[in-house]
Parts: C-alpha cells; structure tokens; sequence
C-alpha cells in the first residue's frame, strides 16, 4: 500500500506555539490520529510519535527517509495573531508530484473549512520540508493565540473537519481505494524491480485479474497474455505476494506477484 507518514508537530519538551487554555503539541497529535484513522485501510501510515514525546526534527525525516515513505504530512497550529488556514512546500527545488499533491491537499481541506479564512499556498525553508526525500507538506491549521480559532480548535467536530481535509487530499491525489476489508493484513515487502515492467503469462481465456486496492476480491478488470504495466512496488497482501503495478496514466492498481501467472522483463 502507499506508504503516508504523518508528522505531528512538535511534543515532549517542544509544546510549540501555546495561546488560549491550548498547546500546539497536543492538538496536532489530535489531528494527527484522526487522520491516520480516516487513513485506515487505504494506505499504510506511520506516525513519528503517538504520544507525548521529543523528537528533533532531523529524526522525523529520517525516520520517514528510512521507511521508504511515498510522503510526509506535517501537521502544525500556527501563531503569531492571524486567522485561518495555509500550507506549506520546499521553497527550493521540488517534484511536479510534490506540487500537485499540494494543490489537492490544500482544494481538499478547504473544503472541509471553508468558513475560515484561506490564507493560500506557500513555500518555505523548513527542515522537515527540506530533508524530506520524498514528497512533502507541512500544514498550518488556524491560529491558537486567535480567539476565535481556538474556540473551532477547542471544538472536536471542528478537528474531525480538519483532519478529513487531509485524509481526503492524500486519498485523491495518490488515487487510493478503500480495501474490502480494511482489517486484512498488508505488508510492504519491498522489490529491486521497481520501474520494470511486469506481464501476464497467463493463458487462461478469462484473462488474470488486477484490482484497485490490495485484495483478491472483486477485481476491476482482467490482462490478456502479455498485457501488464510497470512495477511499483511488491505488497504481501493475507499471506500472498501482490505487485503493486502503474499504468501509463499513473493510476495503481494491484496484481498477483506469483512467477506462476507473472513475469517481470
């Protein structure tokens, strides 16, 4: 599955901002989990701190760098007596993905907020933006030394808002679906195969199916004898191994990875 990494910002001996009976530390691990719960059974999520706990930031991005992340997410309340929501991105050289995925992560959680003010897209010179080596946002959700923003941050509706914004946006733009049975088992196995092209030698005339989530049931369509598309990644999906493969518009899709109805050339 897609691999998300959700950073909340700050925690431990770092509260972050503070304003309004608020911490930043503690809200952002609110909205941290709320989206790793929206997150659940579309794609992987890996949290660089479910508790109370200090970390630099150097160890958020190399953690994320070491997990082999398709992206990072980093949530943060903003401060300083403004109003509203912005987003941030690498102010150096970026990816075109990087880009895009901001473009619908920010349309997706204004969505969810639009009575608040939106204060735009950004860039800057962060460091979990900069040391990140894949795509990365870091997202700055209202202002706790604003009165009226953190009464909506107070408010746990408000929050759910929020965090469905960027479950949303990170669902749209890697186009994730929902597995049939998000309690199945989903492990990133890893492959060197990555880019190749990967074809069925299957001959049966029903053709091989391939899937839009990682399942085997309920297929969305079928390969013919040496039809397929290009490795992205290998998964082992309820104890059998499935290649997670992308077509030439980019769009994921999931197939079985065993030598008995595949090769990779």
């Amino acid at each position: 599955m897609t691999k998300i990494y959700i950073d909340a910002g700050h925690g431990g001996n770092d509260p972050g901002s503070s304003g309004n009976g608020l911490k930043e530390k503690d809200v952002t691990l609110t909205i941290a989990k709320k989206v790793q719960a929206l997150l659940k059974g579309y794609a992987t999520v890996k949290m660089s701190r479910t508790t109370d706990k200090t970390l630099s930031l150097t160890q958020r991005t190399n953690d994320a760098n070491n997990w082999g992340a398709d992206y990072f997410l980093s949530i943060h309340i903003n401060a300083g007596g403004g109003t509203g929501y912005e987003d941030y991105i690498y102010n150096g050289s970026v990816s075109n993905k990087t880009v895009s995925t901001r473009n619908t992560m920010h349309a997706e959680i204004i969505k969810q907020i639009s009575d608040v003010r939106n204060r735009g897209k950004k860039t800057a010179n962060f460091a979990v933006l900069r040391q990140t080596s894949m795509p990365a946002m870091l997202s700055e959700n209202l202002f706790i030394d604003t009165k009226a923003d953190a009464d909506l941050l107070k408010s746990n509706a408000f929050l759910n808002k929020v965090a469905q914004g960027h479950a949303n946006g990170i669902i749209k733009a890697f186009g994730l679906s929902k597995a049939t049975d998000p309690d199945s088992e989903f492990i990133w196995v890893g492959t060197d195969k990555k880019g190749r092209r990967v074809e069925s030698i299957y001959r049966g005339s029903e053709g091989l199916n391939y899937y839009d989530g990682p399942r085997w049931t309920k297929p969305s369509g079928t390969f013919g004898y040496g039809q397929g598309w290009k490795v992205d990644n290998l998964y082992r999906v309820d104890g059998s191994l499935m290649y997670r493969v992308q077509n030439s518009k980019g769009k994921l899709y999931w197939i079985t990875a065993s030598s008995k109805y595949v090769k990779v050339i």
